[in-house]
């Protein structure tokens, strides 16, 4: 597996992002969070592609884009930024997808919705149980991850995003050339 560059790191980060950010707008609103899977999608997405450090990059611009624009709250910030983080930990440490998968459903799902109860009651001013953010985080993020898993599968995108190597379609016509 090669290594990508900072400029290709910078590039994918902006695609992941601004999938984040235009796809967040289609949110399902539960107990005063927006709950989009297409950030758990591009949290794990993005860990195994870029790494913990730029997934957490991802999350928190992404956030903060989304809050911009009014289509995030601020439960986005440790329901996005902690998972994201350790999805890329994890699958930095093991490199299978089905952990990074698990790093965002912890991340995310628990340590996220435990974290988003104090933004909810201090600076939302929103009457919350400690656990009610778990369900619908989990919720999200589950939906979000397993699609996330079955598209890193995928050969092609796995060869072009994971292994960052030409893909098979790019070898096929080097090697008609060469006939």
């Amino acid at each position: 597996m090669k290594e990508k560059s900072k400029a290709q790191k910078i590039a994918l980060s902006g695609v992941l992002i601004g999938i984040s950010v235009i796809f967040g707008t289609f949110s399902i609103p539960i107990l005063g969070a927006k709950i989009s899977p297409i950030q758990h999608f591009v949290n794990v997405v993005g860990a195994i592609t870029l790494g913990p450090i730029y997934a957490l990059l991802n999350a928190l611009i992404a956030s903060l884009i989304r809050n911009i624009m009014g289509t995030g709250t601020l439960l986005a910030f440790p329901g996005s930024m902690v998972g994201a983080l350790l999805a890329g930990i994890l699958y930095k440490k093991f490199r299978k997808p089905s952990i990074a998968v698990i790093g965002e459903l912890i991340g995310t799902g628990i340590l996220g919705a435990l974290l988003a109860y104090p933004i909810a009651v201090l600076l939302l001013g929103k009457k919350a149980a400690l656990f009610a953010y778990v369900t619908p985080f989990i919720s999200s993020c589950s939906v979000g991850s397993v699609i996330a898993y079955f598209f890193v599968k995928v050969p092609v995108i796995s060869k072009i995003l994971i292994d960052n190597e030409v893909s098979t379609y790019d070898n096929d016509l080097k090697n008609i050339h060469k006939v």
